[in-house]
C-alpha cells in the first residue's frame, strides 16, 4: 500500500469516527445525565457528573416508580414480538403469492401495498383510530393488527424483491416431490428467506418499539407502552423530572440497541439482496 492511498485511509478513518462521535453523542449525553440530579441537568447538560450532582441510580428507581416501567415494558414487548412475528409471517406469505402468480390482481394488490408506503399516518390517523374504537382493537392485541397493516407496504415490497431471485426449479422440485403449496413454502422457501427475513423482522422491532402515536391514539393511557409511560413524566405547567425521564430512555434504548447488534450483520446484506429487483 503507497503513501497516497494510506493517507486515504486515514482521512476516511478521522471522518468516520467523526460521524460516528455525532451520531452517539445524544446517546451519552442522555446516559451522562441520567446519573445526575433533576435540578443540574438544565443548568449544565454537557458536564459530567460531578460530587455535587451525581446521585447514583436514584433516577432508574424514581423513574420505575413513578412510570409503572416494569408494565410498560411488558405491554411494549409483548406489541413489538406480536407484530413483528405476524408482518413477517403474513407478508412474506403474500410476497411469495403476487411474485410467483402472475395475474392482474396480483400486480394491483402488490402496487397497492407499495403505495400506501407513500400515504402519510398524518392523513389516516384520526380515522383509523375511530375505525380501532369501533372494531375493538383498541388494545394490546388489536393494535397488532393496526401494525401489521402499516408494516406491509415495506415488508412486501422488500420480499418481493428478494423472492424474485430464488430460482423456480427449486419449489418446482419440492412439487414434484409431493409438497403442496404451504409445505412448499415453510420448507423451502421459508429458510431461503433468512436474511431479508431478519431484515424486515428489525426495521419493524424498531419503528414498533419506539412508536409513541400510534399507541398514544388508539391504545392510550390503559395499556402504557414504553414511550407513552416516558412521557407521563412530564407533569402539568411544563414541570418535569428530567432525571427519571433521561434515566428511563435509557433503560428504553437498551433492548432495541441489544437486539439490533445482535442482527446487524444482516441488514445490509439483506436490503442489498432485496433490493436487485424491486
Amino acid at each position: 500500500m503507497n503513501s497516497k492511498n494510506r493517507l486515504q485511509d486515514s482521512i476516511t478513518f478521522i471522518f468516520l469516527f467523526i460521524l460516528a462521535i455525532l451520531f452517539l453523542s445524544p446517546i451519552l449525553i442522555v446516559l451522562m445525565n441520567s446519573f445526575k440530579g433533576r435540578f443540574f441537568i438544565s443548568d449544565t447538560p454537557f458536564a459530567f457528573p460531578t460530587t455535587q450532582t451525581f446521585v447514583g441510580m436514584e433516577n432508574y428507581f424514581s423513574g420505575i416508580a413513578k412510570t409503572g416501567f416494569i408494565q410498560a415494558f411488558g405491554y411494549s414487548l409483548f406489541i413489538t414480538v406480536f407484530s413483528v412475528g405476524a408482518i413477517v409471517l403474513f407478508t412474506s406469505m403474500t410476497a411469495w403469492c403476487i411474485t410467483r402468480i402472475k395475474s392482474r390482481l396480483s400486480t394491483f394488490i402488490y402496487y397497492f401495498l407499495v403505495f400506501s408506503m407513500i400515504v402519510p399516518f398524518q392523513m389516516v390517523m384520526f380515522s383509523m383510530s375511530k375505525m380501532a374504537n369501533i372494531l375493538h382493537l383498541d388494545n394490546p392485541i388489536g393494535i397488532i393488527v393496526l401494525y401489521l397493516g402499516f408494516g406491509a407496504g415495506l415488508s412486501v415490497f422488500v420480499f418481493s424483491g428478494f423472492i424474485k431471485n430464488i430460482p423456480h426449479e427449486i419449489e418446482e422440485a419440492a412439487t414434484m416431490d409431493g409438497c403442496n403449496p404451504l409445505q412448499t413454502f415453510f420448507l423451502i422457501v421459508f429458510p431461503i428467506l433468512k436474511p431479508i427475513t431478519t431484515t424486515v423482522a428489525i426495521l419493524n422491532a424498531m419503528w414498533i418499539w419506539n412508536d409513541y402515536l400510534l399507541p398514544y391514539l388508539v391504545i392510550g393511557s390503559n395499556y402504557k407502552t414504553i414511550p407513552i409511560a416516558v412521557q407521563y413524566l412530564q407533569g402539568g405547567y411544563g414541570s418535569r423530572d428530567m432525571g427519571a425521564m433521561m434515566a428511563m430512555l435509557i433503560l428504553a434504548i437498551i433492548p432495541i440497541i441489544i437486539f439490533y447488534l445482535s442482527l446487524q450483520q444482516y441488514i445490509i446484506k439483506g436490503v442489498a439482496a432485496g433490493a436487485v429487483k424491486g
